[in-house]
């Protein structure tokens, strides 16, 4: 037999949390020979099946609804369950993933955290991601000069380039500034509001001699080239009048070089690099009495830090005067951090309880607001730190960026060739979130491109069709959606640091990008089941794929032909409990029949839609 058809939503009404149960929703195609079915959880690591029932008179078109409660986990935040229907001769299983004919391995079994969960508001946004030194220049007084300083042991003086120029890709590539800054994003946010952006996203701002500035000289103040406190201060009070949030980056893994306590220009007189009896010699990880020390990734220009030393938690993020807090307060009440390379921090080479501090980082953002965001860089894997009581979401490289990358572009993250068909896609997107709990896989980061990858419509080698297709699948896939400033123009670029080009302003009013990613954006946000709602992928055939977003009776429709001939897609859409209707496009309008519980209709090549049903 066939594996029959089971669905869990866990959105809304269909899993119930009174405090101490689970109350959960089994959709169920009718078939012969059930004898029971049940949910299998494990409360004190025992094993313990929870009988379900139907609940005679409710069907969801030819759907039978079944229920069971049953109590969460007591011994720990998260509580695994799965599902079991057994019939004479064979069961079957549902996971996270979907159907099986035996028990599932634990890490897919549907899981809710009871003690942890991102704050509601999260899933409601969609991120937009600013490189200061290249979105917008609106205070060109303060900007870096040619020769103003050098950095990387002094070898390599500043370059100031005029706005729109080449990007360097060689040694001064982390020196040329353009010199955007704080009053230049300020002054874009009707532009961005305009667009549907709901928050902000900014790479690092603190003083640094860098254009990145991932090499952090002073946590407390914004750097002088790109503005002031009081400047951000503006910012961040006139992003919140406008009902809108901004999330800052935080770089508490490495310091520069440069970094006072560091000081390895030696200008100074107690910095760790030239002074033995240092107090600061022990924030980093020197090799005995040497000069050679621990950096991240072997740069030499961002020593780690060492979060052994109780005066590095201080300062970062245990004292009351922590730098972790300090943000979070007025007048800049920020509403969360961005945590730069967060599983490589720790005590040493090997991040050494990497998970305890990770752990700290949450609890100090948590204390100062609970609803701030708890956000993590992983550019591969992040499921160990995305169980609830660690990170929030995670920049979903793994879940979304590489196989996304990998099925339209047909390159992996390390730009090395790659073919899945549908279905492969398919099985890889599913498996990355069945790893999370339900509330965080919403909170997830999802982008086609970053500050640290080539721009997609690059990589696509300006194929317009597969830019858009892309594009719909941001907006529509499970997760908050992240557009890399200057996507919504075309923006090009290579691999850092070509990906890092200046927003080209005078493409905005003729640039047929703009209107369309004004259309995706405004979809998100009119559409609860975009935001919040349940994952379901219908079976990927060839190059055609299909899967439905639902919240409550809200049920939107995306489908996609990535194939080069125009071709019918069959939508079994009684999996949703629809027998009959008409199905609109939310993007052309045009309806489509829904007979017999099947939606069938035709896509033209590299074509997708949105369809309301």
């Amino acid at each position: 037999m066939q594996s029959p058809f089971l669905f869990h939503p866990q959105s809304g009404c269909h899993l119930k949390f009174d405090g101490t149960h689970l109350t959960a929703t089994l959709y169920v195609e009718p078939f012969n020979d059930v004898q029971q079915i049940v949910v299998r959880h494990e409360p004190d690591n025992e094993q313990a099946y929870v009988p379900m029932f139907q609940i005679k008179e409710t069907l969801l078109g030819r759907l039978q609804v079944w229920q069971a409660r049953f109590p969460i986990n007591e011994d720990r935040d998260v509580t695994h369950y799965v599902f079991k229907v057994q019939t004479r001769t064979a069961q079957y299983w549902l996971d996270a993933r979907g159907v099986s004919k035996r028990i599932p391995a634990k890490e897919y079994h549907f899981k809710f955290n009871a003690r942890h969960r991102p704050a509601p508001w999260v899933q409601s946004q969609v991120f937009y991601q600013v490189f200061p030194d290249r979105f917008c220049n609106g205070n060109p007084k303060i900007g870096v000069e040619s020769g103003e300083y050098s950095i990387k042991d002094g070898t390599i003086p500043t370059i100031k380039s005029d706005w729109g120029d080449a990007i360097e890709n060689n040694d001064s590539m982390s020196v040329q500034f353009f010199n955007g800054d704080i009053v230049g994003i300020h002054s874009k946010l009707d532009y961005l509001q305009d667009l549907g952006v709901t928050t902000l996203y900014l790479n690092p701002v603190f003083s640094s001699l860098s254009n990145h500035k991932y090499d952090t000289t002073d946590y407390f103040n914004v750097d002088p080239h790109i503005g002031n406190n009081e400047e951000l201060a503006e910012l961040c009070q006139e992003v919140h009048r406008r009902g809108m949030r901004i999330v800052l980056d935080a770089v508490f893994n490495h310091t520069s070089a440069e970094h006072p306590w560091f000081d390895k220009s030696g200008k100074g007189e107690c910095g760790a690099y030239h002074n033995l009896d240092s107090k600061y010699r022990e924030y980093y990880f020197f090799d005995g009495q040497s000069q050679n020390y621990e950096a991240w990734n072997g740069v030499q220009n961002l020593p780690v830090l060492n979060f052994e030393h109780p005066e590095v938690r201080d300062y970062i993020y245990d004292s009351d005067s922590a730098v972790i807090k300090h943000w979070l307060r007025p007048p800049y009440s920020i509403d969360g951090w961005r945590f730069d390379v967060i599983h490589m921090l720790g005590e040493g080479k090997g991040a050494y309880h990497n998970a305890h501090y990770v752990q700290a980082f949450r609890s100090a953002t948590k204390q100062e607001n609970q609803e701030a965001l708890v956000l993590g860089e992983h550019f591969f894997e992040a499921t160990s730190w995305l169980q609830g009581d660690q990170e929030d979401g995670a920049m979903n490289y793994y879940g979304f960026a590489h196989p996304v990358r990998a099925f339209f572009v047909n390159q992996d993250i390390a730009y090395d060739p790659i073919s899945l068909t549908s279905g492969e896609f398919q099985q890889w997107l599913l498996e990355a979130k069945a790893k999370l709990p339900w509330h965080n896989q919403l909170a997830q980061l999802n982008q086609l491109d970053s500050h640290d990858t080539a721009r997609f419509i690059t990589l696509l080698k300006g194929n317009e069709d597969k830019m858009r297709q892309a594009a719909l699948f941001l907006m529509a896939y499970i997760g908050v959606p992240c557009l890399y400033y200057g996507t919504e123009v075309g923006l090009e670029g290579e691999n850092d640091p070509d990906n890092r080009r200046c927003f080209p302003w005078e493409r905005v009013e003729s640039s047929q990008w703009v209107p369309f990613f004004k259309q995706m954006l405004a979809l998100r946000h009119q559409y609860k089941a975009l935001q919040s709602g349940d994952l379901l992928f219908f079976e990927s055939r060839d190059e055609q794929i299909a899967f439905a977003r639902c919240y409550g009776e809200e049920r939107l429709l995306a489908v996609f032909n990535t194939g080069d001939k125009t071709g019918e897609i069959r939508v079994p859409v009684w999996q949703l409990g629809i027998e009959k209707g008409v199905a609109k496009s939310v993007l052309s309008h045009q309806k489509t029949r829904i007979e017999k519980g099947e939606l069938v209709l035709s896509l033209t090549s590299r074509g997708c839609d949105l369809l309301k049903l």
